[in-house]
């Protein structure tokens, strides 16, 4: 049978590798954007003359905007079209990038890149899933879907690496105008993307669309507001919390009534679907934390510059790519759930080793060890959750399903960004006061003013820094508010590290839900082996 000329598989039988690599450096972009930021803190805080705080900041909230509108605009998408979809996300994604090039101050940041670049994201994602599904079958589709999850790898594996190598020797803005000819490149070459087209019903639910941005939205602003010491933090949860619950309440009503919805409800009868999309949730909440907290620390208080830290996240970044790619081809007939719950456990049992290691080093190179066991256990989850949630999904509700999955990955990330970094700069505001308070060096009258300073500068600074600062202090002033410096730092990520360790400990006991429930076969493959 001859192949539609402006079907899907024309995409296919015209240039599947080329098409296939397009996609991927989308999906690069996507990824390595805010690895770079993580790893260039010190030197954007110094840049916009700003704070650690405000950075990671903006950084969680880039995550949040892409969590709050992903669902929307996966519908969004679907009514304007998908291909359109993705030209639009990849050139707000690009506008937030060039504008990091030349931005000034914190607030250009959070405008283009957090909100802007969080929107493109959004609308981006969705679309990127259900073109892949589109315009790809069977073994081809495979291919590309593994590609495209080898190219985040990639980008997750490079990215502190190249940042830091960029940051260090040219400038982090170098990182983001780069990222712009990345895009160029791929919007040349768009003819190649063919449209799906989508029939399911038209318009969109605003009720649901309102309650999904403002309850996933409101949970994670609450800690962002915590974090930088505002008002009403209890009442942006409250908020969240029955935003998400009216939303579920909703979907049901709507699909009971047999009325249009943001999503549709059935597409939760899946247990599997359930299951992996809450994976999707903890590993990305796991990845989120671990990717704030270390680089923080790294570069508060160990000094390190961005290339040094990029090196000691390395072990990390490295190992989650190159499992993830031997992985996804050598799985065999071993069961998806059993990998995840290997995946899991190691991630879990990584991070915690970073712990108690934490006081007792003064090397990134000590994080080595864990960081590698934590990077093969990410890289068995990378090679199985999308494949494992999206498994049980027709061809027609795929762009529906990717949203929800896509939405839960950057929930699960934008927490872990917001309560990791938000949690270690917490308790390191309230280590430097109870440290100081008990200080039998620091005169009594001196405490409150060392405990102020501590909390507004040393967040960015290293010892060799502080040192500098206080040189005109007495030496046994100066010996003890370092002191105070370290053992606060200290335990801030230790505090921190619990939040990737307690989402991947969360993600291995729902594993053993998932080695209940029997494998399924991708709709899609199963769609495609009936047609041929």
């Amino acid at each position: 049978m001859t192949s539609p000329v402006n079907g899907p598989e024309a995409a296919v039988d015209q240039n599947p590798g080329r098409l296939g690599l397009l996609l991927a450096m989308a999906m690069f972009v996507l990824v390595v954007d805010t690895s770079i930021m993580n790893v260039s803190i010190s030197a954007v805080v110094k840049d916009l003359d700003t704070t650690a705080s405000g950075v990671q900041s903006a950084i969680a909230l880039e995550a949040l905007v892409s969590a709050a509108f992903i669902l929307i605009n996966s519908k969004v998408g679907d009514l304007i079209g998908r291909k359109r979809a993705y030209v639009l996300g990849l050139c707000a994604y690009a506008v937030g990038a060039l504008a990091m090039t030349v931005a000034q101050d914190l607030r250009a940041m959070i405008i283009f890149w957090a909100i802007l670049g969080g929107l493109g994201a959004a609308l981006l994602l969705p679309a990127m899933q259900s073109l892949i599904h589109g315009n790809f079958t069977g073994t081809a589709q495979a291919k590309v879907y593994a590609l495209v999850g080898a190219a985040a790898a990639i980008a997750a594996a490079v990215g502190p690496l190249l940042g830091g190598f960029i940051t260090t020797y040219l400038s982090w803005r170098v990182g983001f105008a780069l990222e712009v000819v990345i895009i160029a490149i791929v919007l040349s070459q768009i003819k190649l993307v063919q449209d799906v087209p989508y029939t399911g019903e038209r318009g969109i639910d605003r009720v649901g669309a309102l309650l999904s941005v403002v309850g996933m939205g409101g949970l994670v602003l609450s800690i962002l507001v915590w974090q930088e010491g505002g008002e009403a933090v209890g009442a942006l949860l409250v908020v969240g919390g029955a935003a998400l619950f009216g939303f579920a309440r909703w979907l049901v009503r709507r699909k009971r009534e047999g009325k249009l919805a943001l999503i549709d409800a059935g597409l939760f009868s899946s247990p599997n679907f359930r299951v992996g999309i809450t994976s999707q949730m903890f590993n990305q909440t796991a990845l989120g934390g671990a990717m704030i907290a270390l680089p923080l620390f790294l570069q508060m208080a160990l000094g390190y510059d961005a290339m040094k830290a990029g090196l000691s996240m390395a072990p990390l970044s490295l190992t989650m790519f190159a499992v993830a790619v031997v992985a996804g081809k050598r799985a065999g007939r071993r069961r998806p759930a059993a990998i995840i719950r290997v995946g899991f456990a190691l991630t879990a049992v990584g991070f915690a080793v970073i712990v108690p290691i934490v006081p007792r080093t003064g090397s990134g190179l000590a994080l080595a060890i864990p960081l590698v066991i934590a990077g093969v256990g990410m890289g068995l989850l990378v090679s199985q959750l999308n494949n494992y949630a999206l498994a049980p999904i027709s061809q027609e509700r795929i762009s529906e399903a990717a949203g929800v999955n896509s939405a839960a990955g950057s929930f699960g990330l934008s927490f872990g960004l917001a309560f990791a970094g938000g949690i270690m700069l917490a308790t390191l505001s309230f280590a430097f006061t109870n440290l100081s308070n008990d200080s039998a060096v620091l005169p009594p009258q001196d405490k409150q003013q060392v405990s102020t300073v501590l909390e507004h500068d040393a967040e960015v600074m290293s010892d060799a820094q502080l040192q500098a600062q206080i040189s005109g202090q007495p030496a046994a002033i100066q010996a003890e508010i370092i002191r105070i410096n370290d053992e606060a730092r200290d335990r801030a990520l230790q505090v921190a590290m619990l939040v990737p360790v307690s989402a991947a400990v969360l993600g291995f006991l729902n594993s053993f839900r998932m080695m209940r429930l029997p494998d399924i076969e991708p709709a899609a493959d199963i769609e495609a082996a009936a047609l041929g």
